[in-house]
Formats: structure tokens, sequence, C-alpha cells
């Protein structure tokens, strides 16, 4: 029985959403996918993204641990591919921007800050430096790097080559050995030159097997 001074509702009178339901089973779908750390801020950002019309803070499916990820920092590659989706078609973003998708997400703020330093970013950034540091995080060098980028900026199907237009790599590629300062220039001249060969084969993409085999020059020299 209800107490004297509370109001009594039958069934007829209360009046569910037909949306609800279905709002509901999805945002549970998306928590078990996503995994966030801070279930509450991750569910505020899940439902403000989806009242402004944004992409969501959501991972594509469950990840396992990958052998070569550092995982002392939270980072994944499904992560990086929800930052990609949501900041990616935006080409240069506001630093704050990309500090509160990295939030959203429960990512450290020292790992946020250190990529930011390490980059020099302020103000506003080219998104796709920003990503390539970041995927610098997920493994020990500038290949794992590439072999991140390459799975994460693909078009191809999960499981497939990877392949990334080569103008791209090499734009990201030089990056990252600029802020690596020790590969010089004739190194990764020496990188393209390999590659040339399979890019030509391949109409003008790259993929993470031409740069992983033993007889590809290392490319962090």
């Amino acid at each position: 029985m209800p107490a004297p001074d509370e109001p009594y509702y039958t069934s007829e009178q209360i009046n569910i959403p037909p949306e609800l339901p279905d709002i509901l089973k999805q945002f549970t779908k998306a928590a078990i996918r996503t995994q966030p750390k801070d279930v509450l801020a991750w569910s505020a950002a899940y439902f403000r993204s989806l009242a402004n019309g944004e992409t969501p803070p959501v991972k594509e499916r469950l990840e396992m641990p990958v052998a070569t990820q550092k995982t002392d920092t939270g980072l994944t590659p499904g992560l990086l591919r929800v930052l990609n989706k949501q900041l990616g078609p935006k080409k240069s973003v506001p630093l704050r921007l990309i500090e509160d998708k990295w939030k959203d997400l429960g990512l450290p703020k020292e790992q946020f800050d250190e990529l930011t330093r390490i980059g020099g970013f302020s103000d506003t950034v080219d998104w796709l430096k920003f990503f390539s540091l970041a995927c610098s995080a997920l493994g020990e060098n500038i290949t794992d790097a590439m072999v991140a980028i390459c799975e994460i900026l693909t078009a191809d199907p999960e499981g497939g080559a990877a392949r990334i237009p080569y103008p791209l790599f090499q734009e990201l590629y030089r990056y990252l050995a600029e802020v690596d300062g020790e590969i010089s220039q004739e190194h990764t001249k020496t990188v393209y030159g390999y590659l040339a060969y399979y890019v030509d084969k391949q109409d003008g993409f790259v993929q993470p097997r031409n740069f992983t085999t033993g007889d590809c020059p290392k490319l962090s020299g």
C-alpha cells in the first residue's frame, strides 16, 4: 500500500514513450561494446551526442587485448576509431573539443597532455597529426603506429588488407618521422623507394604487409 501522502498511480496513468525501449536497448548494447571506465560520465556523453545529432562515443565492437598495445594508458585502437569517427570529418579541430571527446571516453588526462606537448598543439589542431601521435601510443615503434593508422583509416572491411592511399601514408609517416627527430629524410626516401613497387601494383594504395616484411627498410631507421 502506498503511504497516505503519496499519490497512487495505475498502469493506465503511466505513459511510456514508444521509442524508449529501443533507445534503452541500443544504449545497453553500446555500453557493453565500449566498456567505459566511468559509466555515468560516458552515459551523459552518449545521450548528449544523440540529442545534438552527433556521433556518440561508441566502439563498433567489443575489443580484445592486443599483444603490441600499451595497456597502461587505457588507449586502444577501438577508442581511437571512435575519436576518428567523431573528429576526422572536421579536418581541423579545436584542441578543447579533442580534450572533451577524450574525457568522454574516460581516457587519462595525463596522456592527452603528453600528446599535446609532444605535438606542440594549441588552439586549432590538424586532426590527423594528433591522431597519428595517438596511434604511436599503441605500440612500441613507428612501424606499430603506421600499422594502427592503416587499420583505423582503411576503407577495407575488418580483417582485410587495411589499405590506405599512398599520399596519406607518406604524409603521416613523414610527420611521425619529424616528431621522432632521429629518422632522416634520406631514410624516408629509401622507404618510399621500396614501397613504390607495391604501390604501383595496388592502384596507389599501401598496406601493412608491404612495410612489415623483412625486406622493407625499417621505418624507424
